[in-house]
C-alpha cells in the first residue's frame, strides 16, 4: 500500500511553565539517559556515540509500550529499543532529536524541547513532527485499507499529543524539586 501523502503525518506540541530558570531546564531535557524519570515509553538509555547531547550524538533508548495503545493496529507492544540522532543542541534554548531507521539513517521523525525565559522561570515547548512515514510506520500501515489507516492516524496522533502534555507534567515535576 502506498505511503500517505499528508505532510506532515503527525505534529504535535505542547507548552509548560517551569519554575526554573533556562539552562537548568535544558540541562535536565538534554540528559536523555535521564527521560525514563518523565517519559511516557522511554524507560532511559543510553548514549552510544558521541559526545552526550552534542549534535550527532546518538542516543539508544529503551521503550516500553502497554497493550492497551491503539489496541486494534500491530503497533510494538512490550519493550523495544531506538535510535536517536541530536540534531540540535542550543544550549537553554533548543534539544532535538530525529529517530533513526534499521540501516541508521536519521528519519524525517523529529521530537525536540524548546525553552524560553518566562519571568523568574521558563516556558518548556515539547514539539514532534513526523514529515513523511518512518519505517516502524510504514510497517505498521502495510496491510491496513484507507479507512484504517485514517483511523490509525487520528488515534496515534491523538496518543501523541496526549503524551507530550503527559510528559511536560512529569519533567515540571522533576526539574522543580531538584
Amino acid at each position: 500500500m502506498a505511503e500517505p501523502q499528508n505532510s506532515p503525518l503527525f505534529q504535535a506540541r505542547a507548552e509548560i511553565r517551569v519554575a526554573a530558570r533556562p539552562a537548568g531546564v535544558y540541562a535536565v531535557v538534554s540528559d536523555l539517559p535521564r527521560s525514563g524519570e518523565w517519559s511516557t515509553e522511554c524507560t532511559g538509555g543510553r548514549w552510544i556515540s558521541g559526545a552526550p547531547g552534542s549534535v550527532g550524538a546518538v542516543f539508544q533508548g529503551e521503550n516500553l509500550r502497554s497493550e492497551d495503545v491503539v489496541a486494534w493496529a500491530p503497533v510494538v507492544r512490550g519493550a523495544w529499543t531506538t535510535q536517536a540522532e541530536v540534531v540540535a543542541a542550543e544550549p537553554g534554548r533548543a534539544f532535538r532529536w530525529a529517530m533513526r531507521d534499521s540501516a541508521g539513517n536519521t528519519q524525517d521523525s523529529v521530537w525536540s524541547f524548546e525553552v524560553a525565559p518566562n519571568g523568574d522561570g521558563s516556558t518548556l515547548v515539547h514539539h514532534f513532527r513526523m514529515g513523511r512515514a518512518t519505517e516502524g510506520i510504514r510497517k505498521i500501515i502495510a496491510e491496513m485499507s484507507s479507512a484504517e489507516r485514517e483511523r490509525f492516524f487520528a488515534e496515534w496522533g491523538a496518543k501523541v499529543q496526549s503524551d507530550l502534555a503527559d510528559t511536560l507534567q512529569r519533567v515540571k515535576v522533576v526539574i522543580e524539586k531538584a
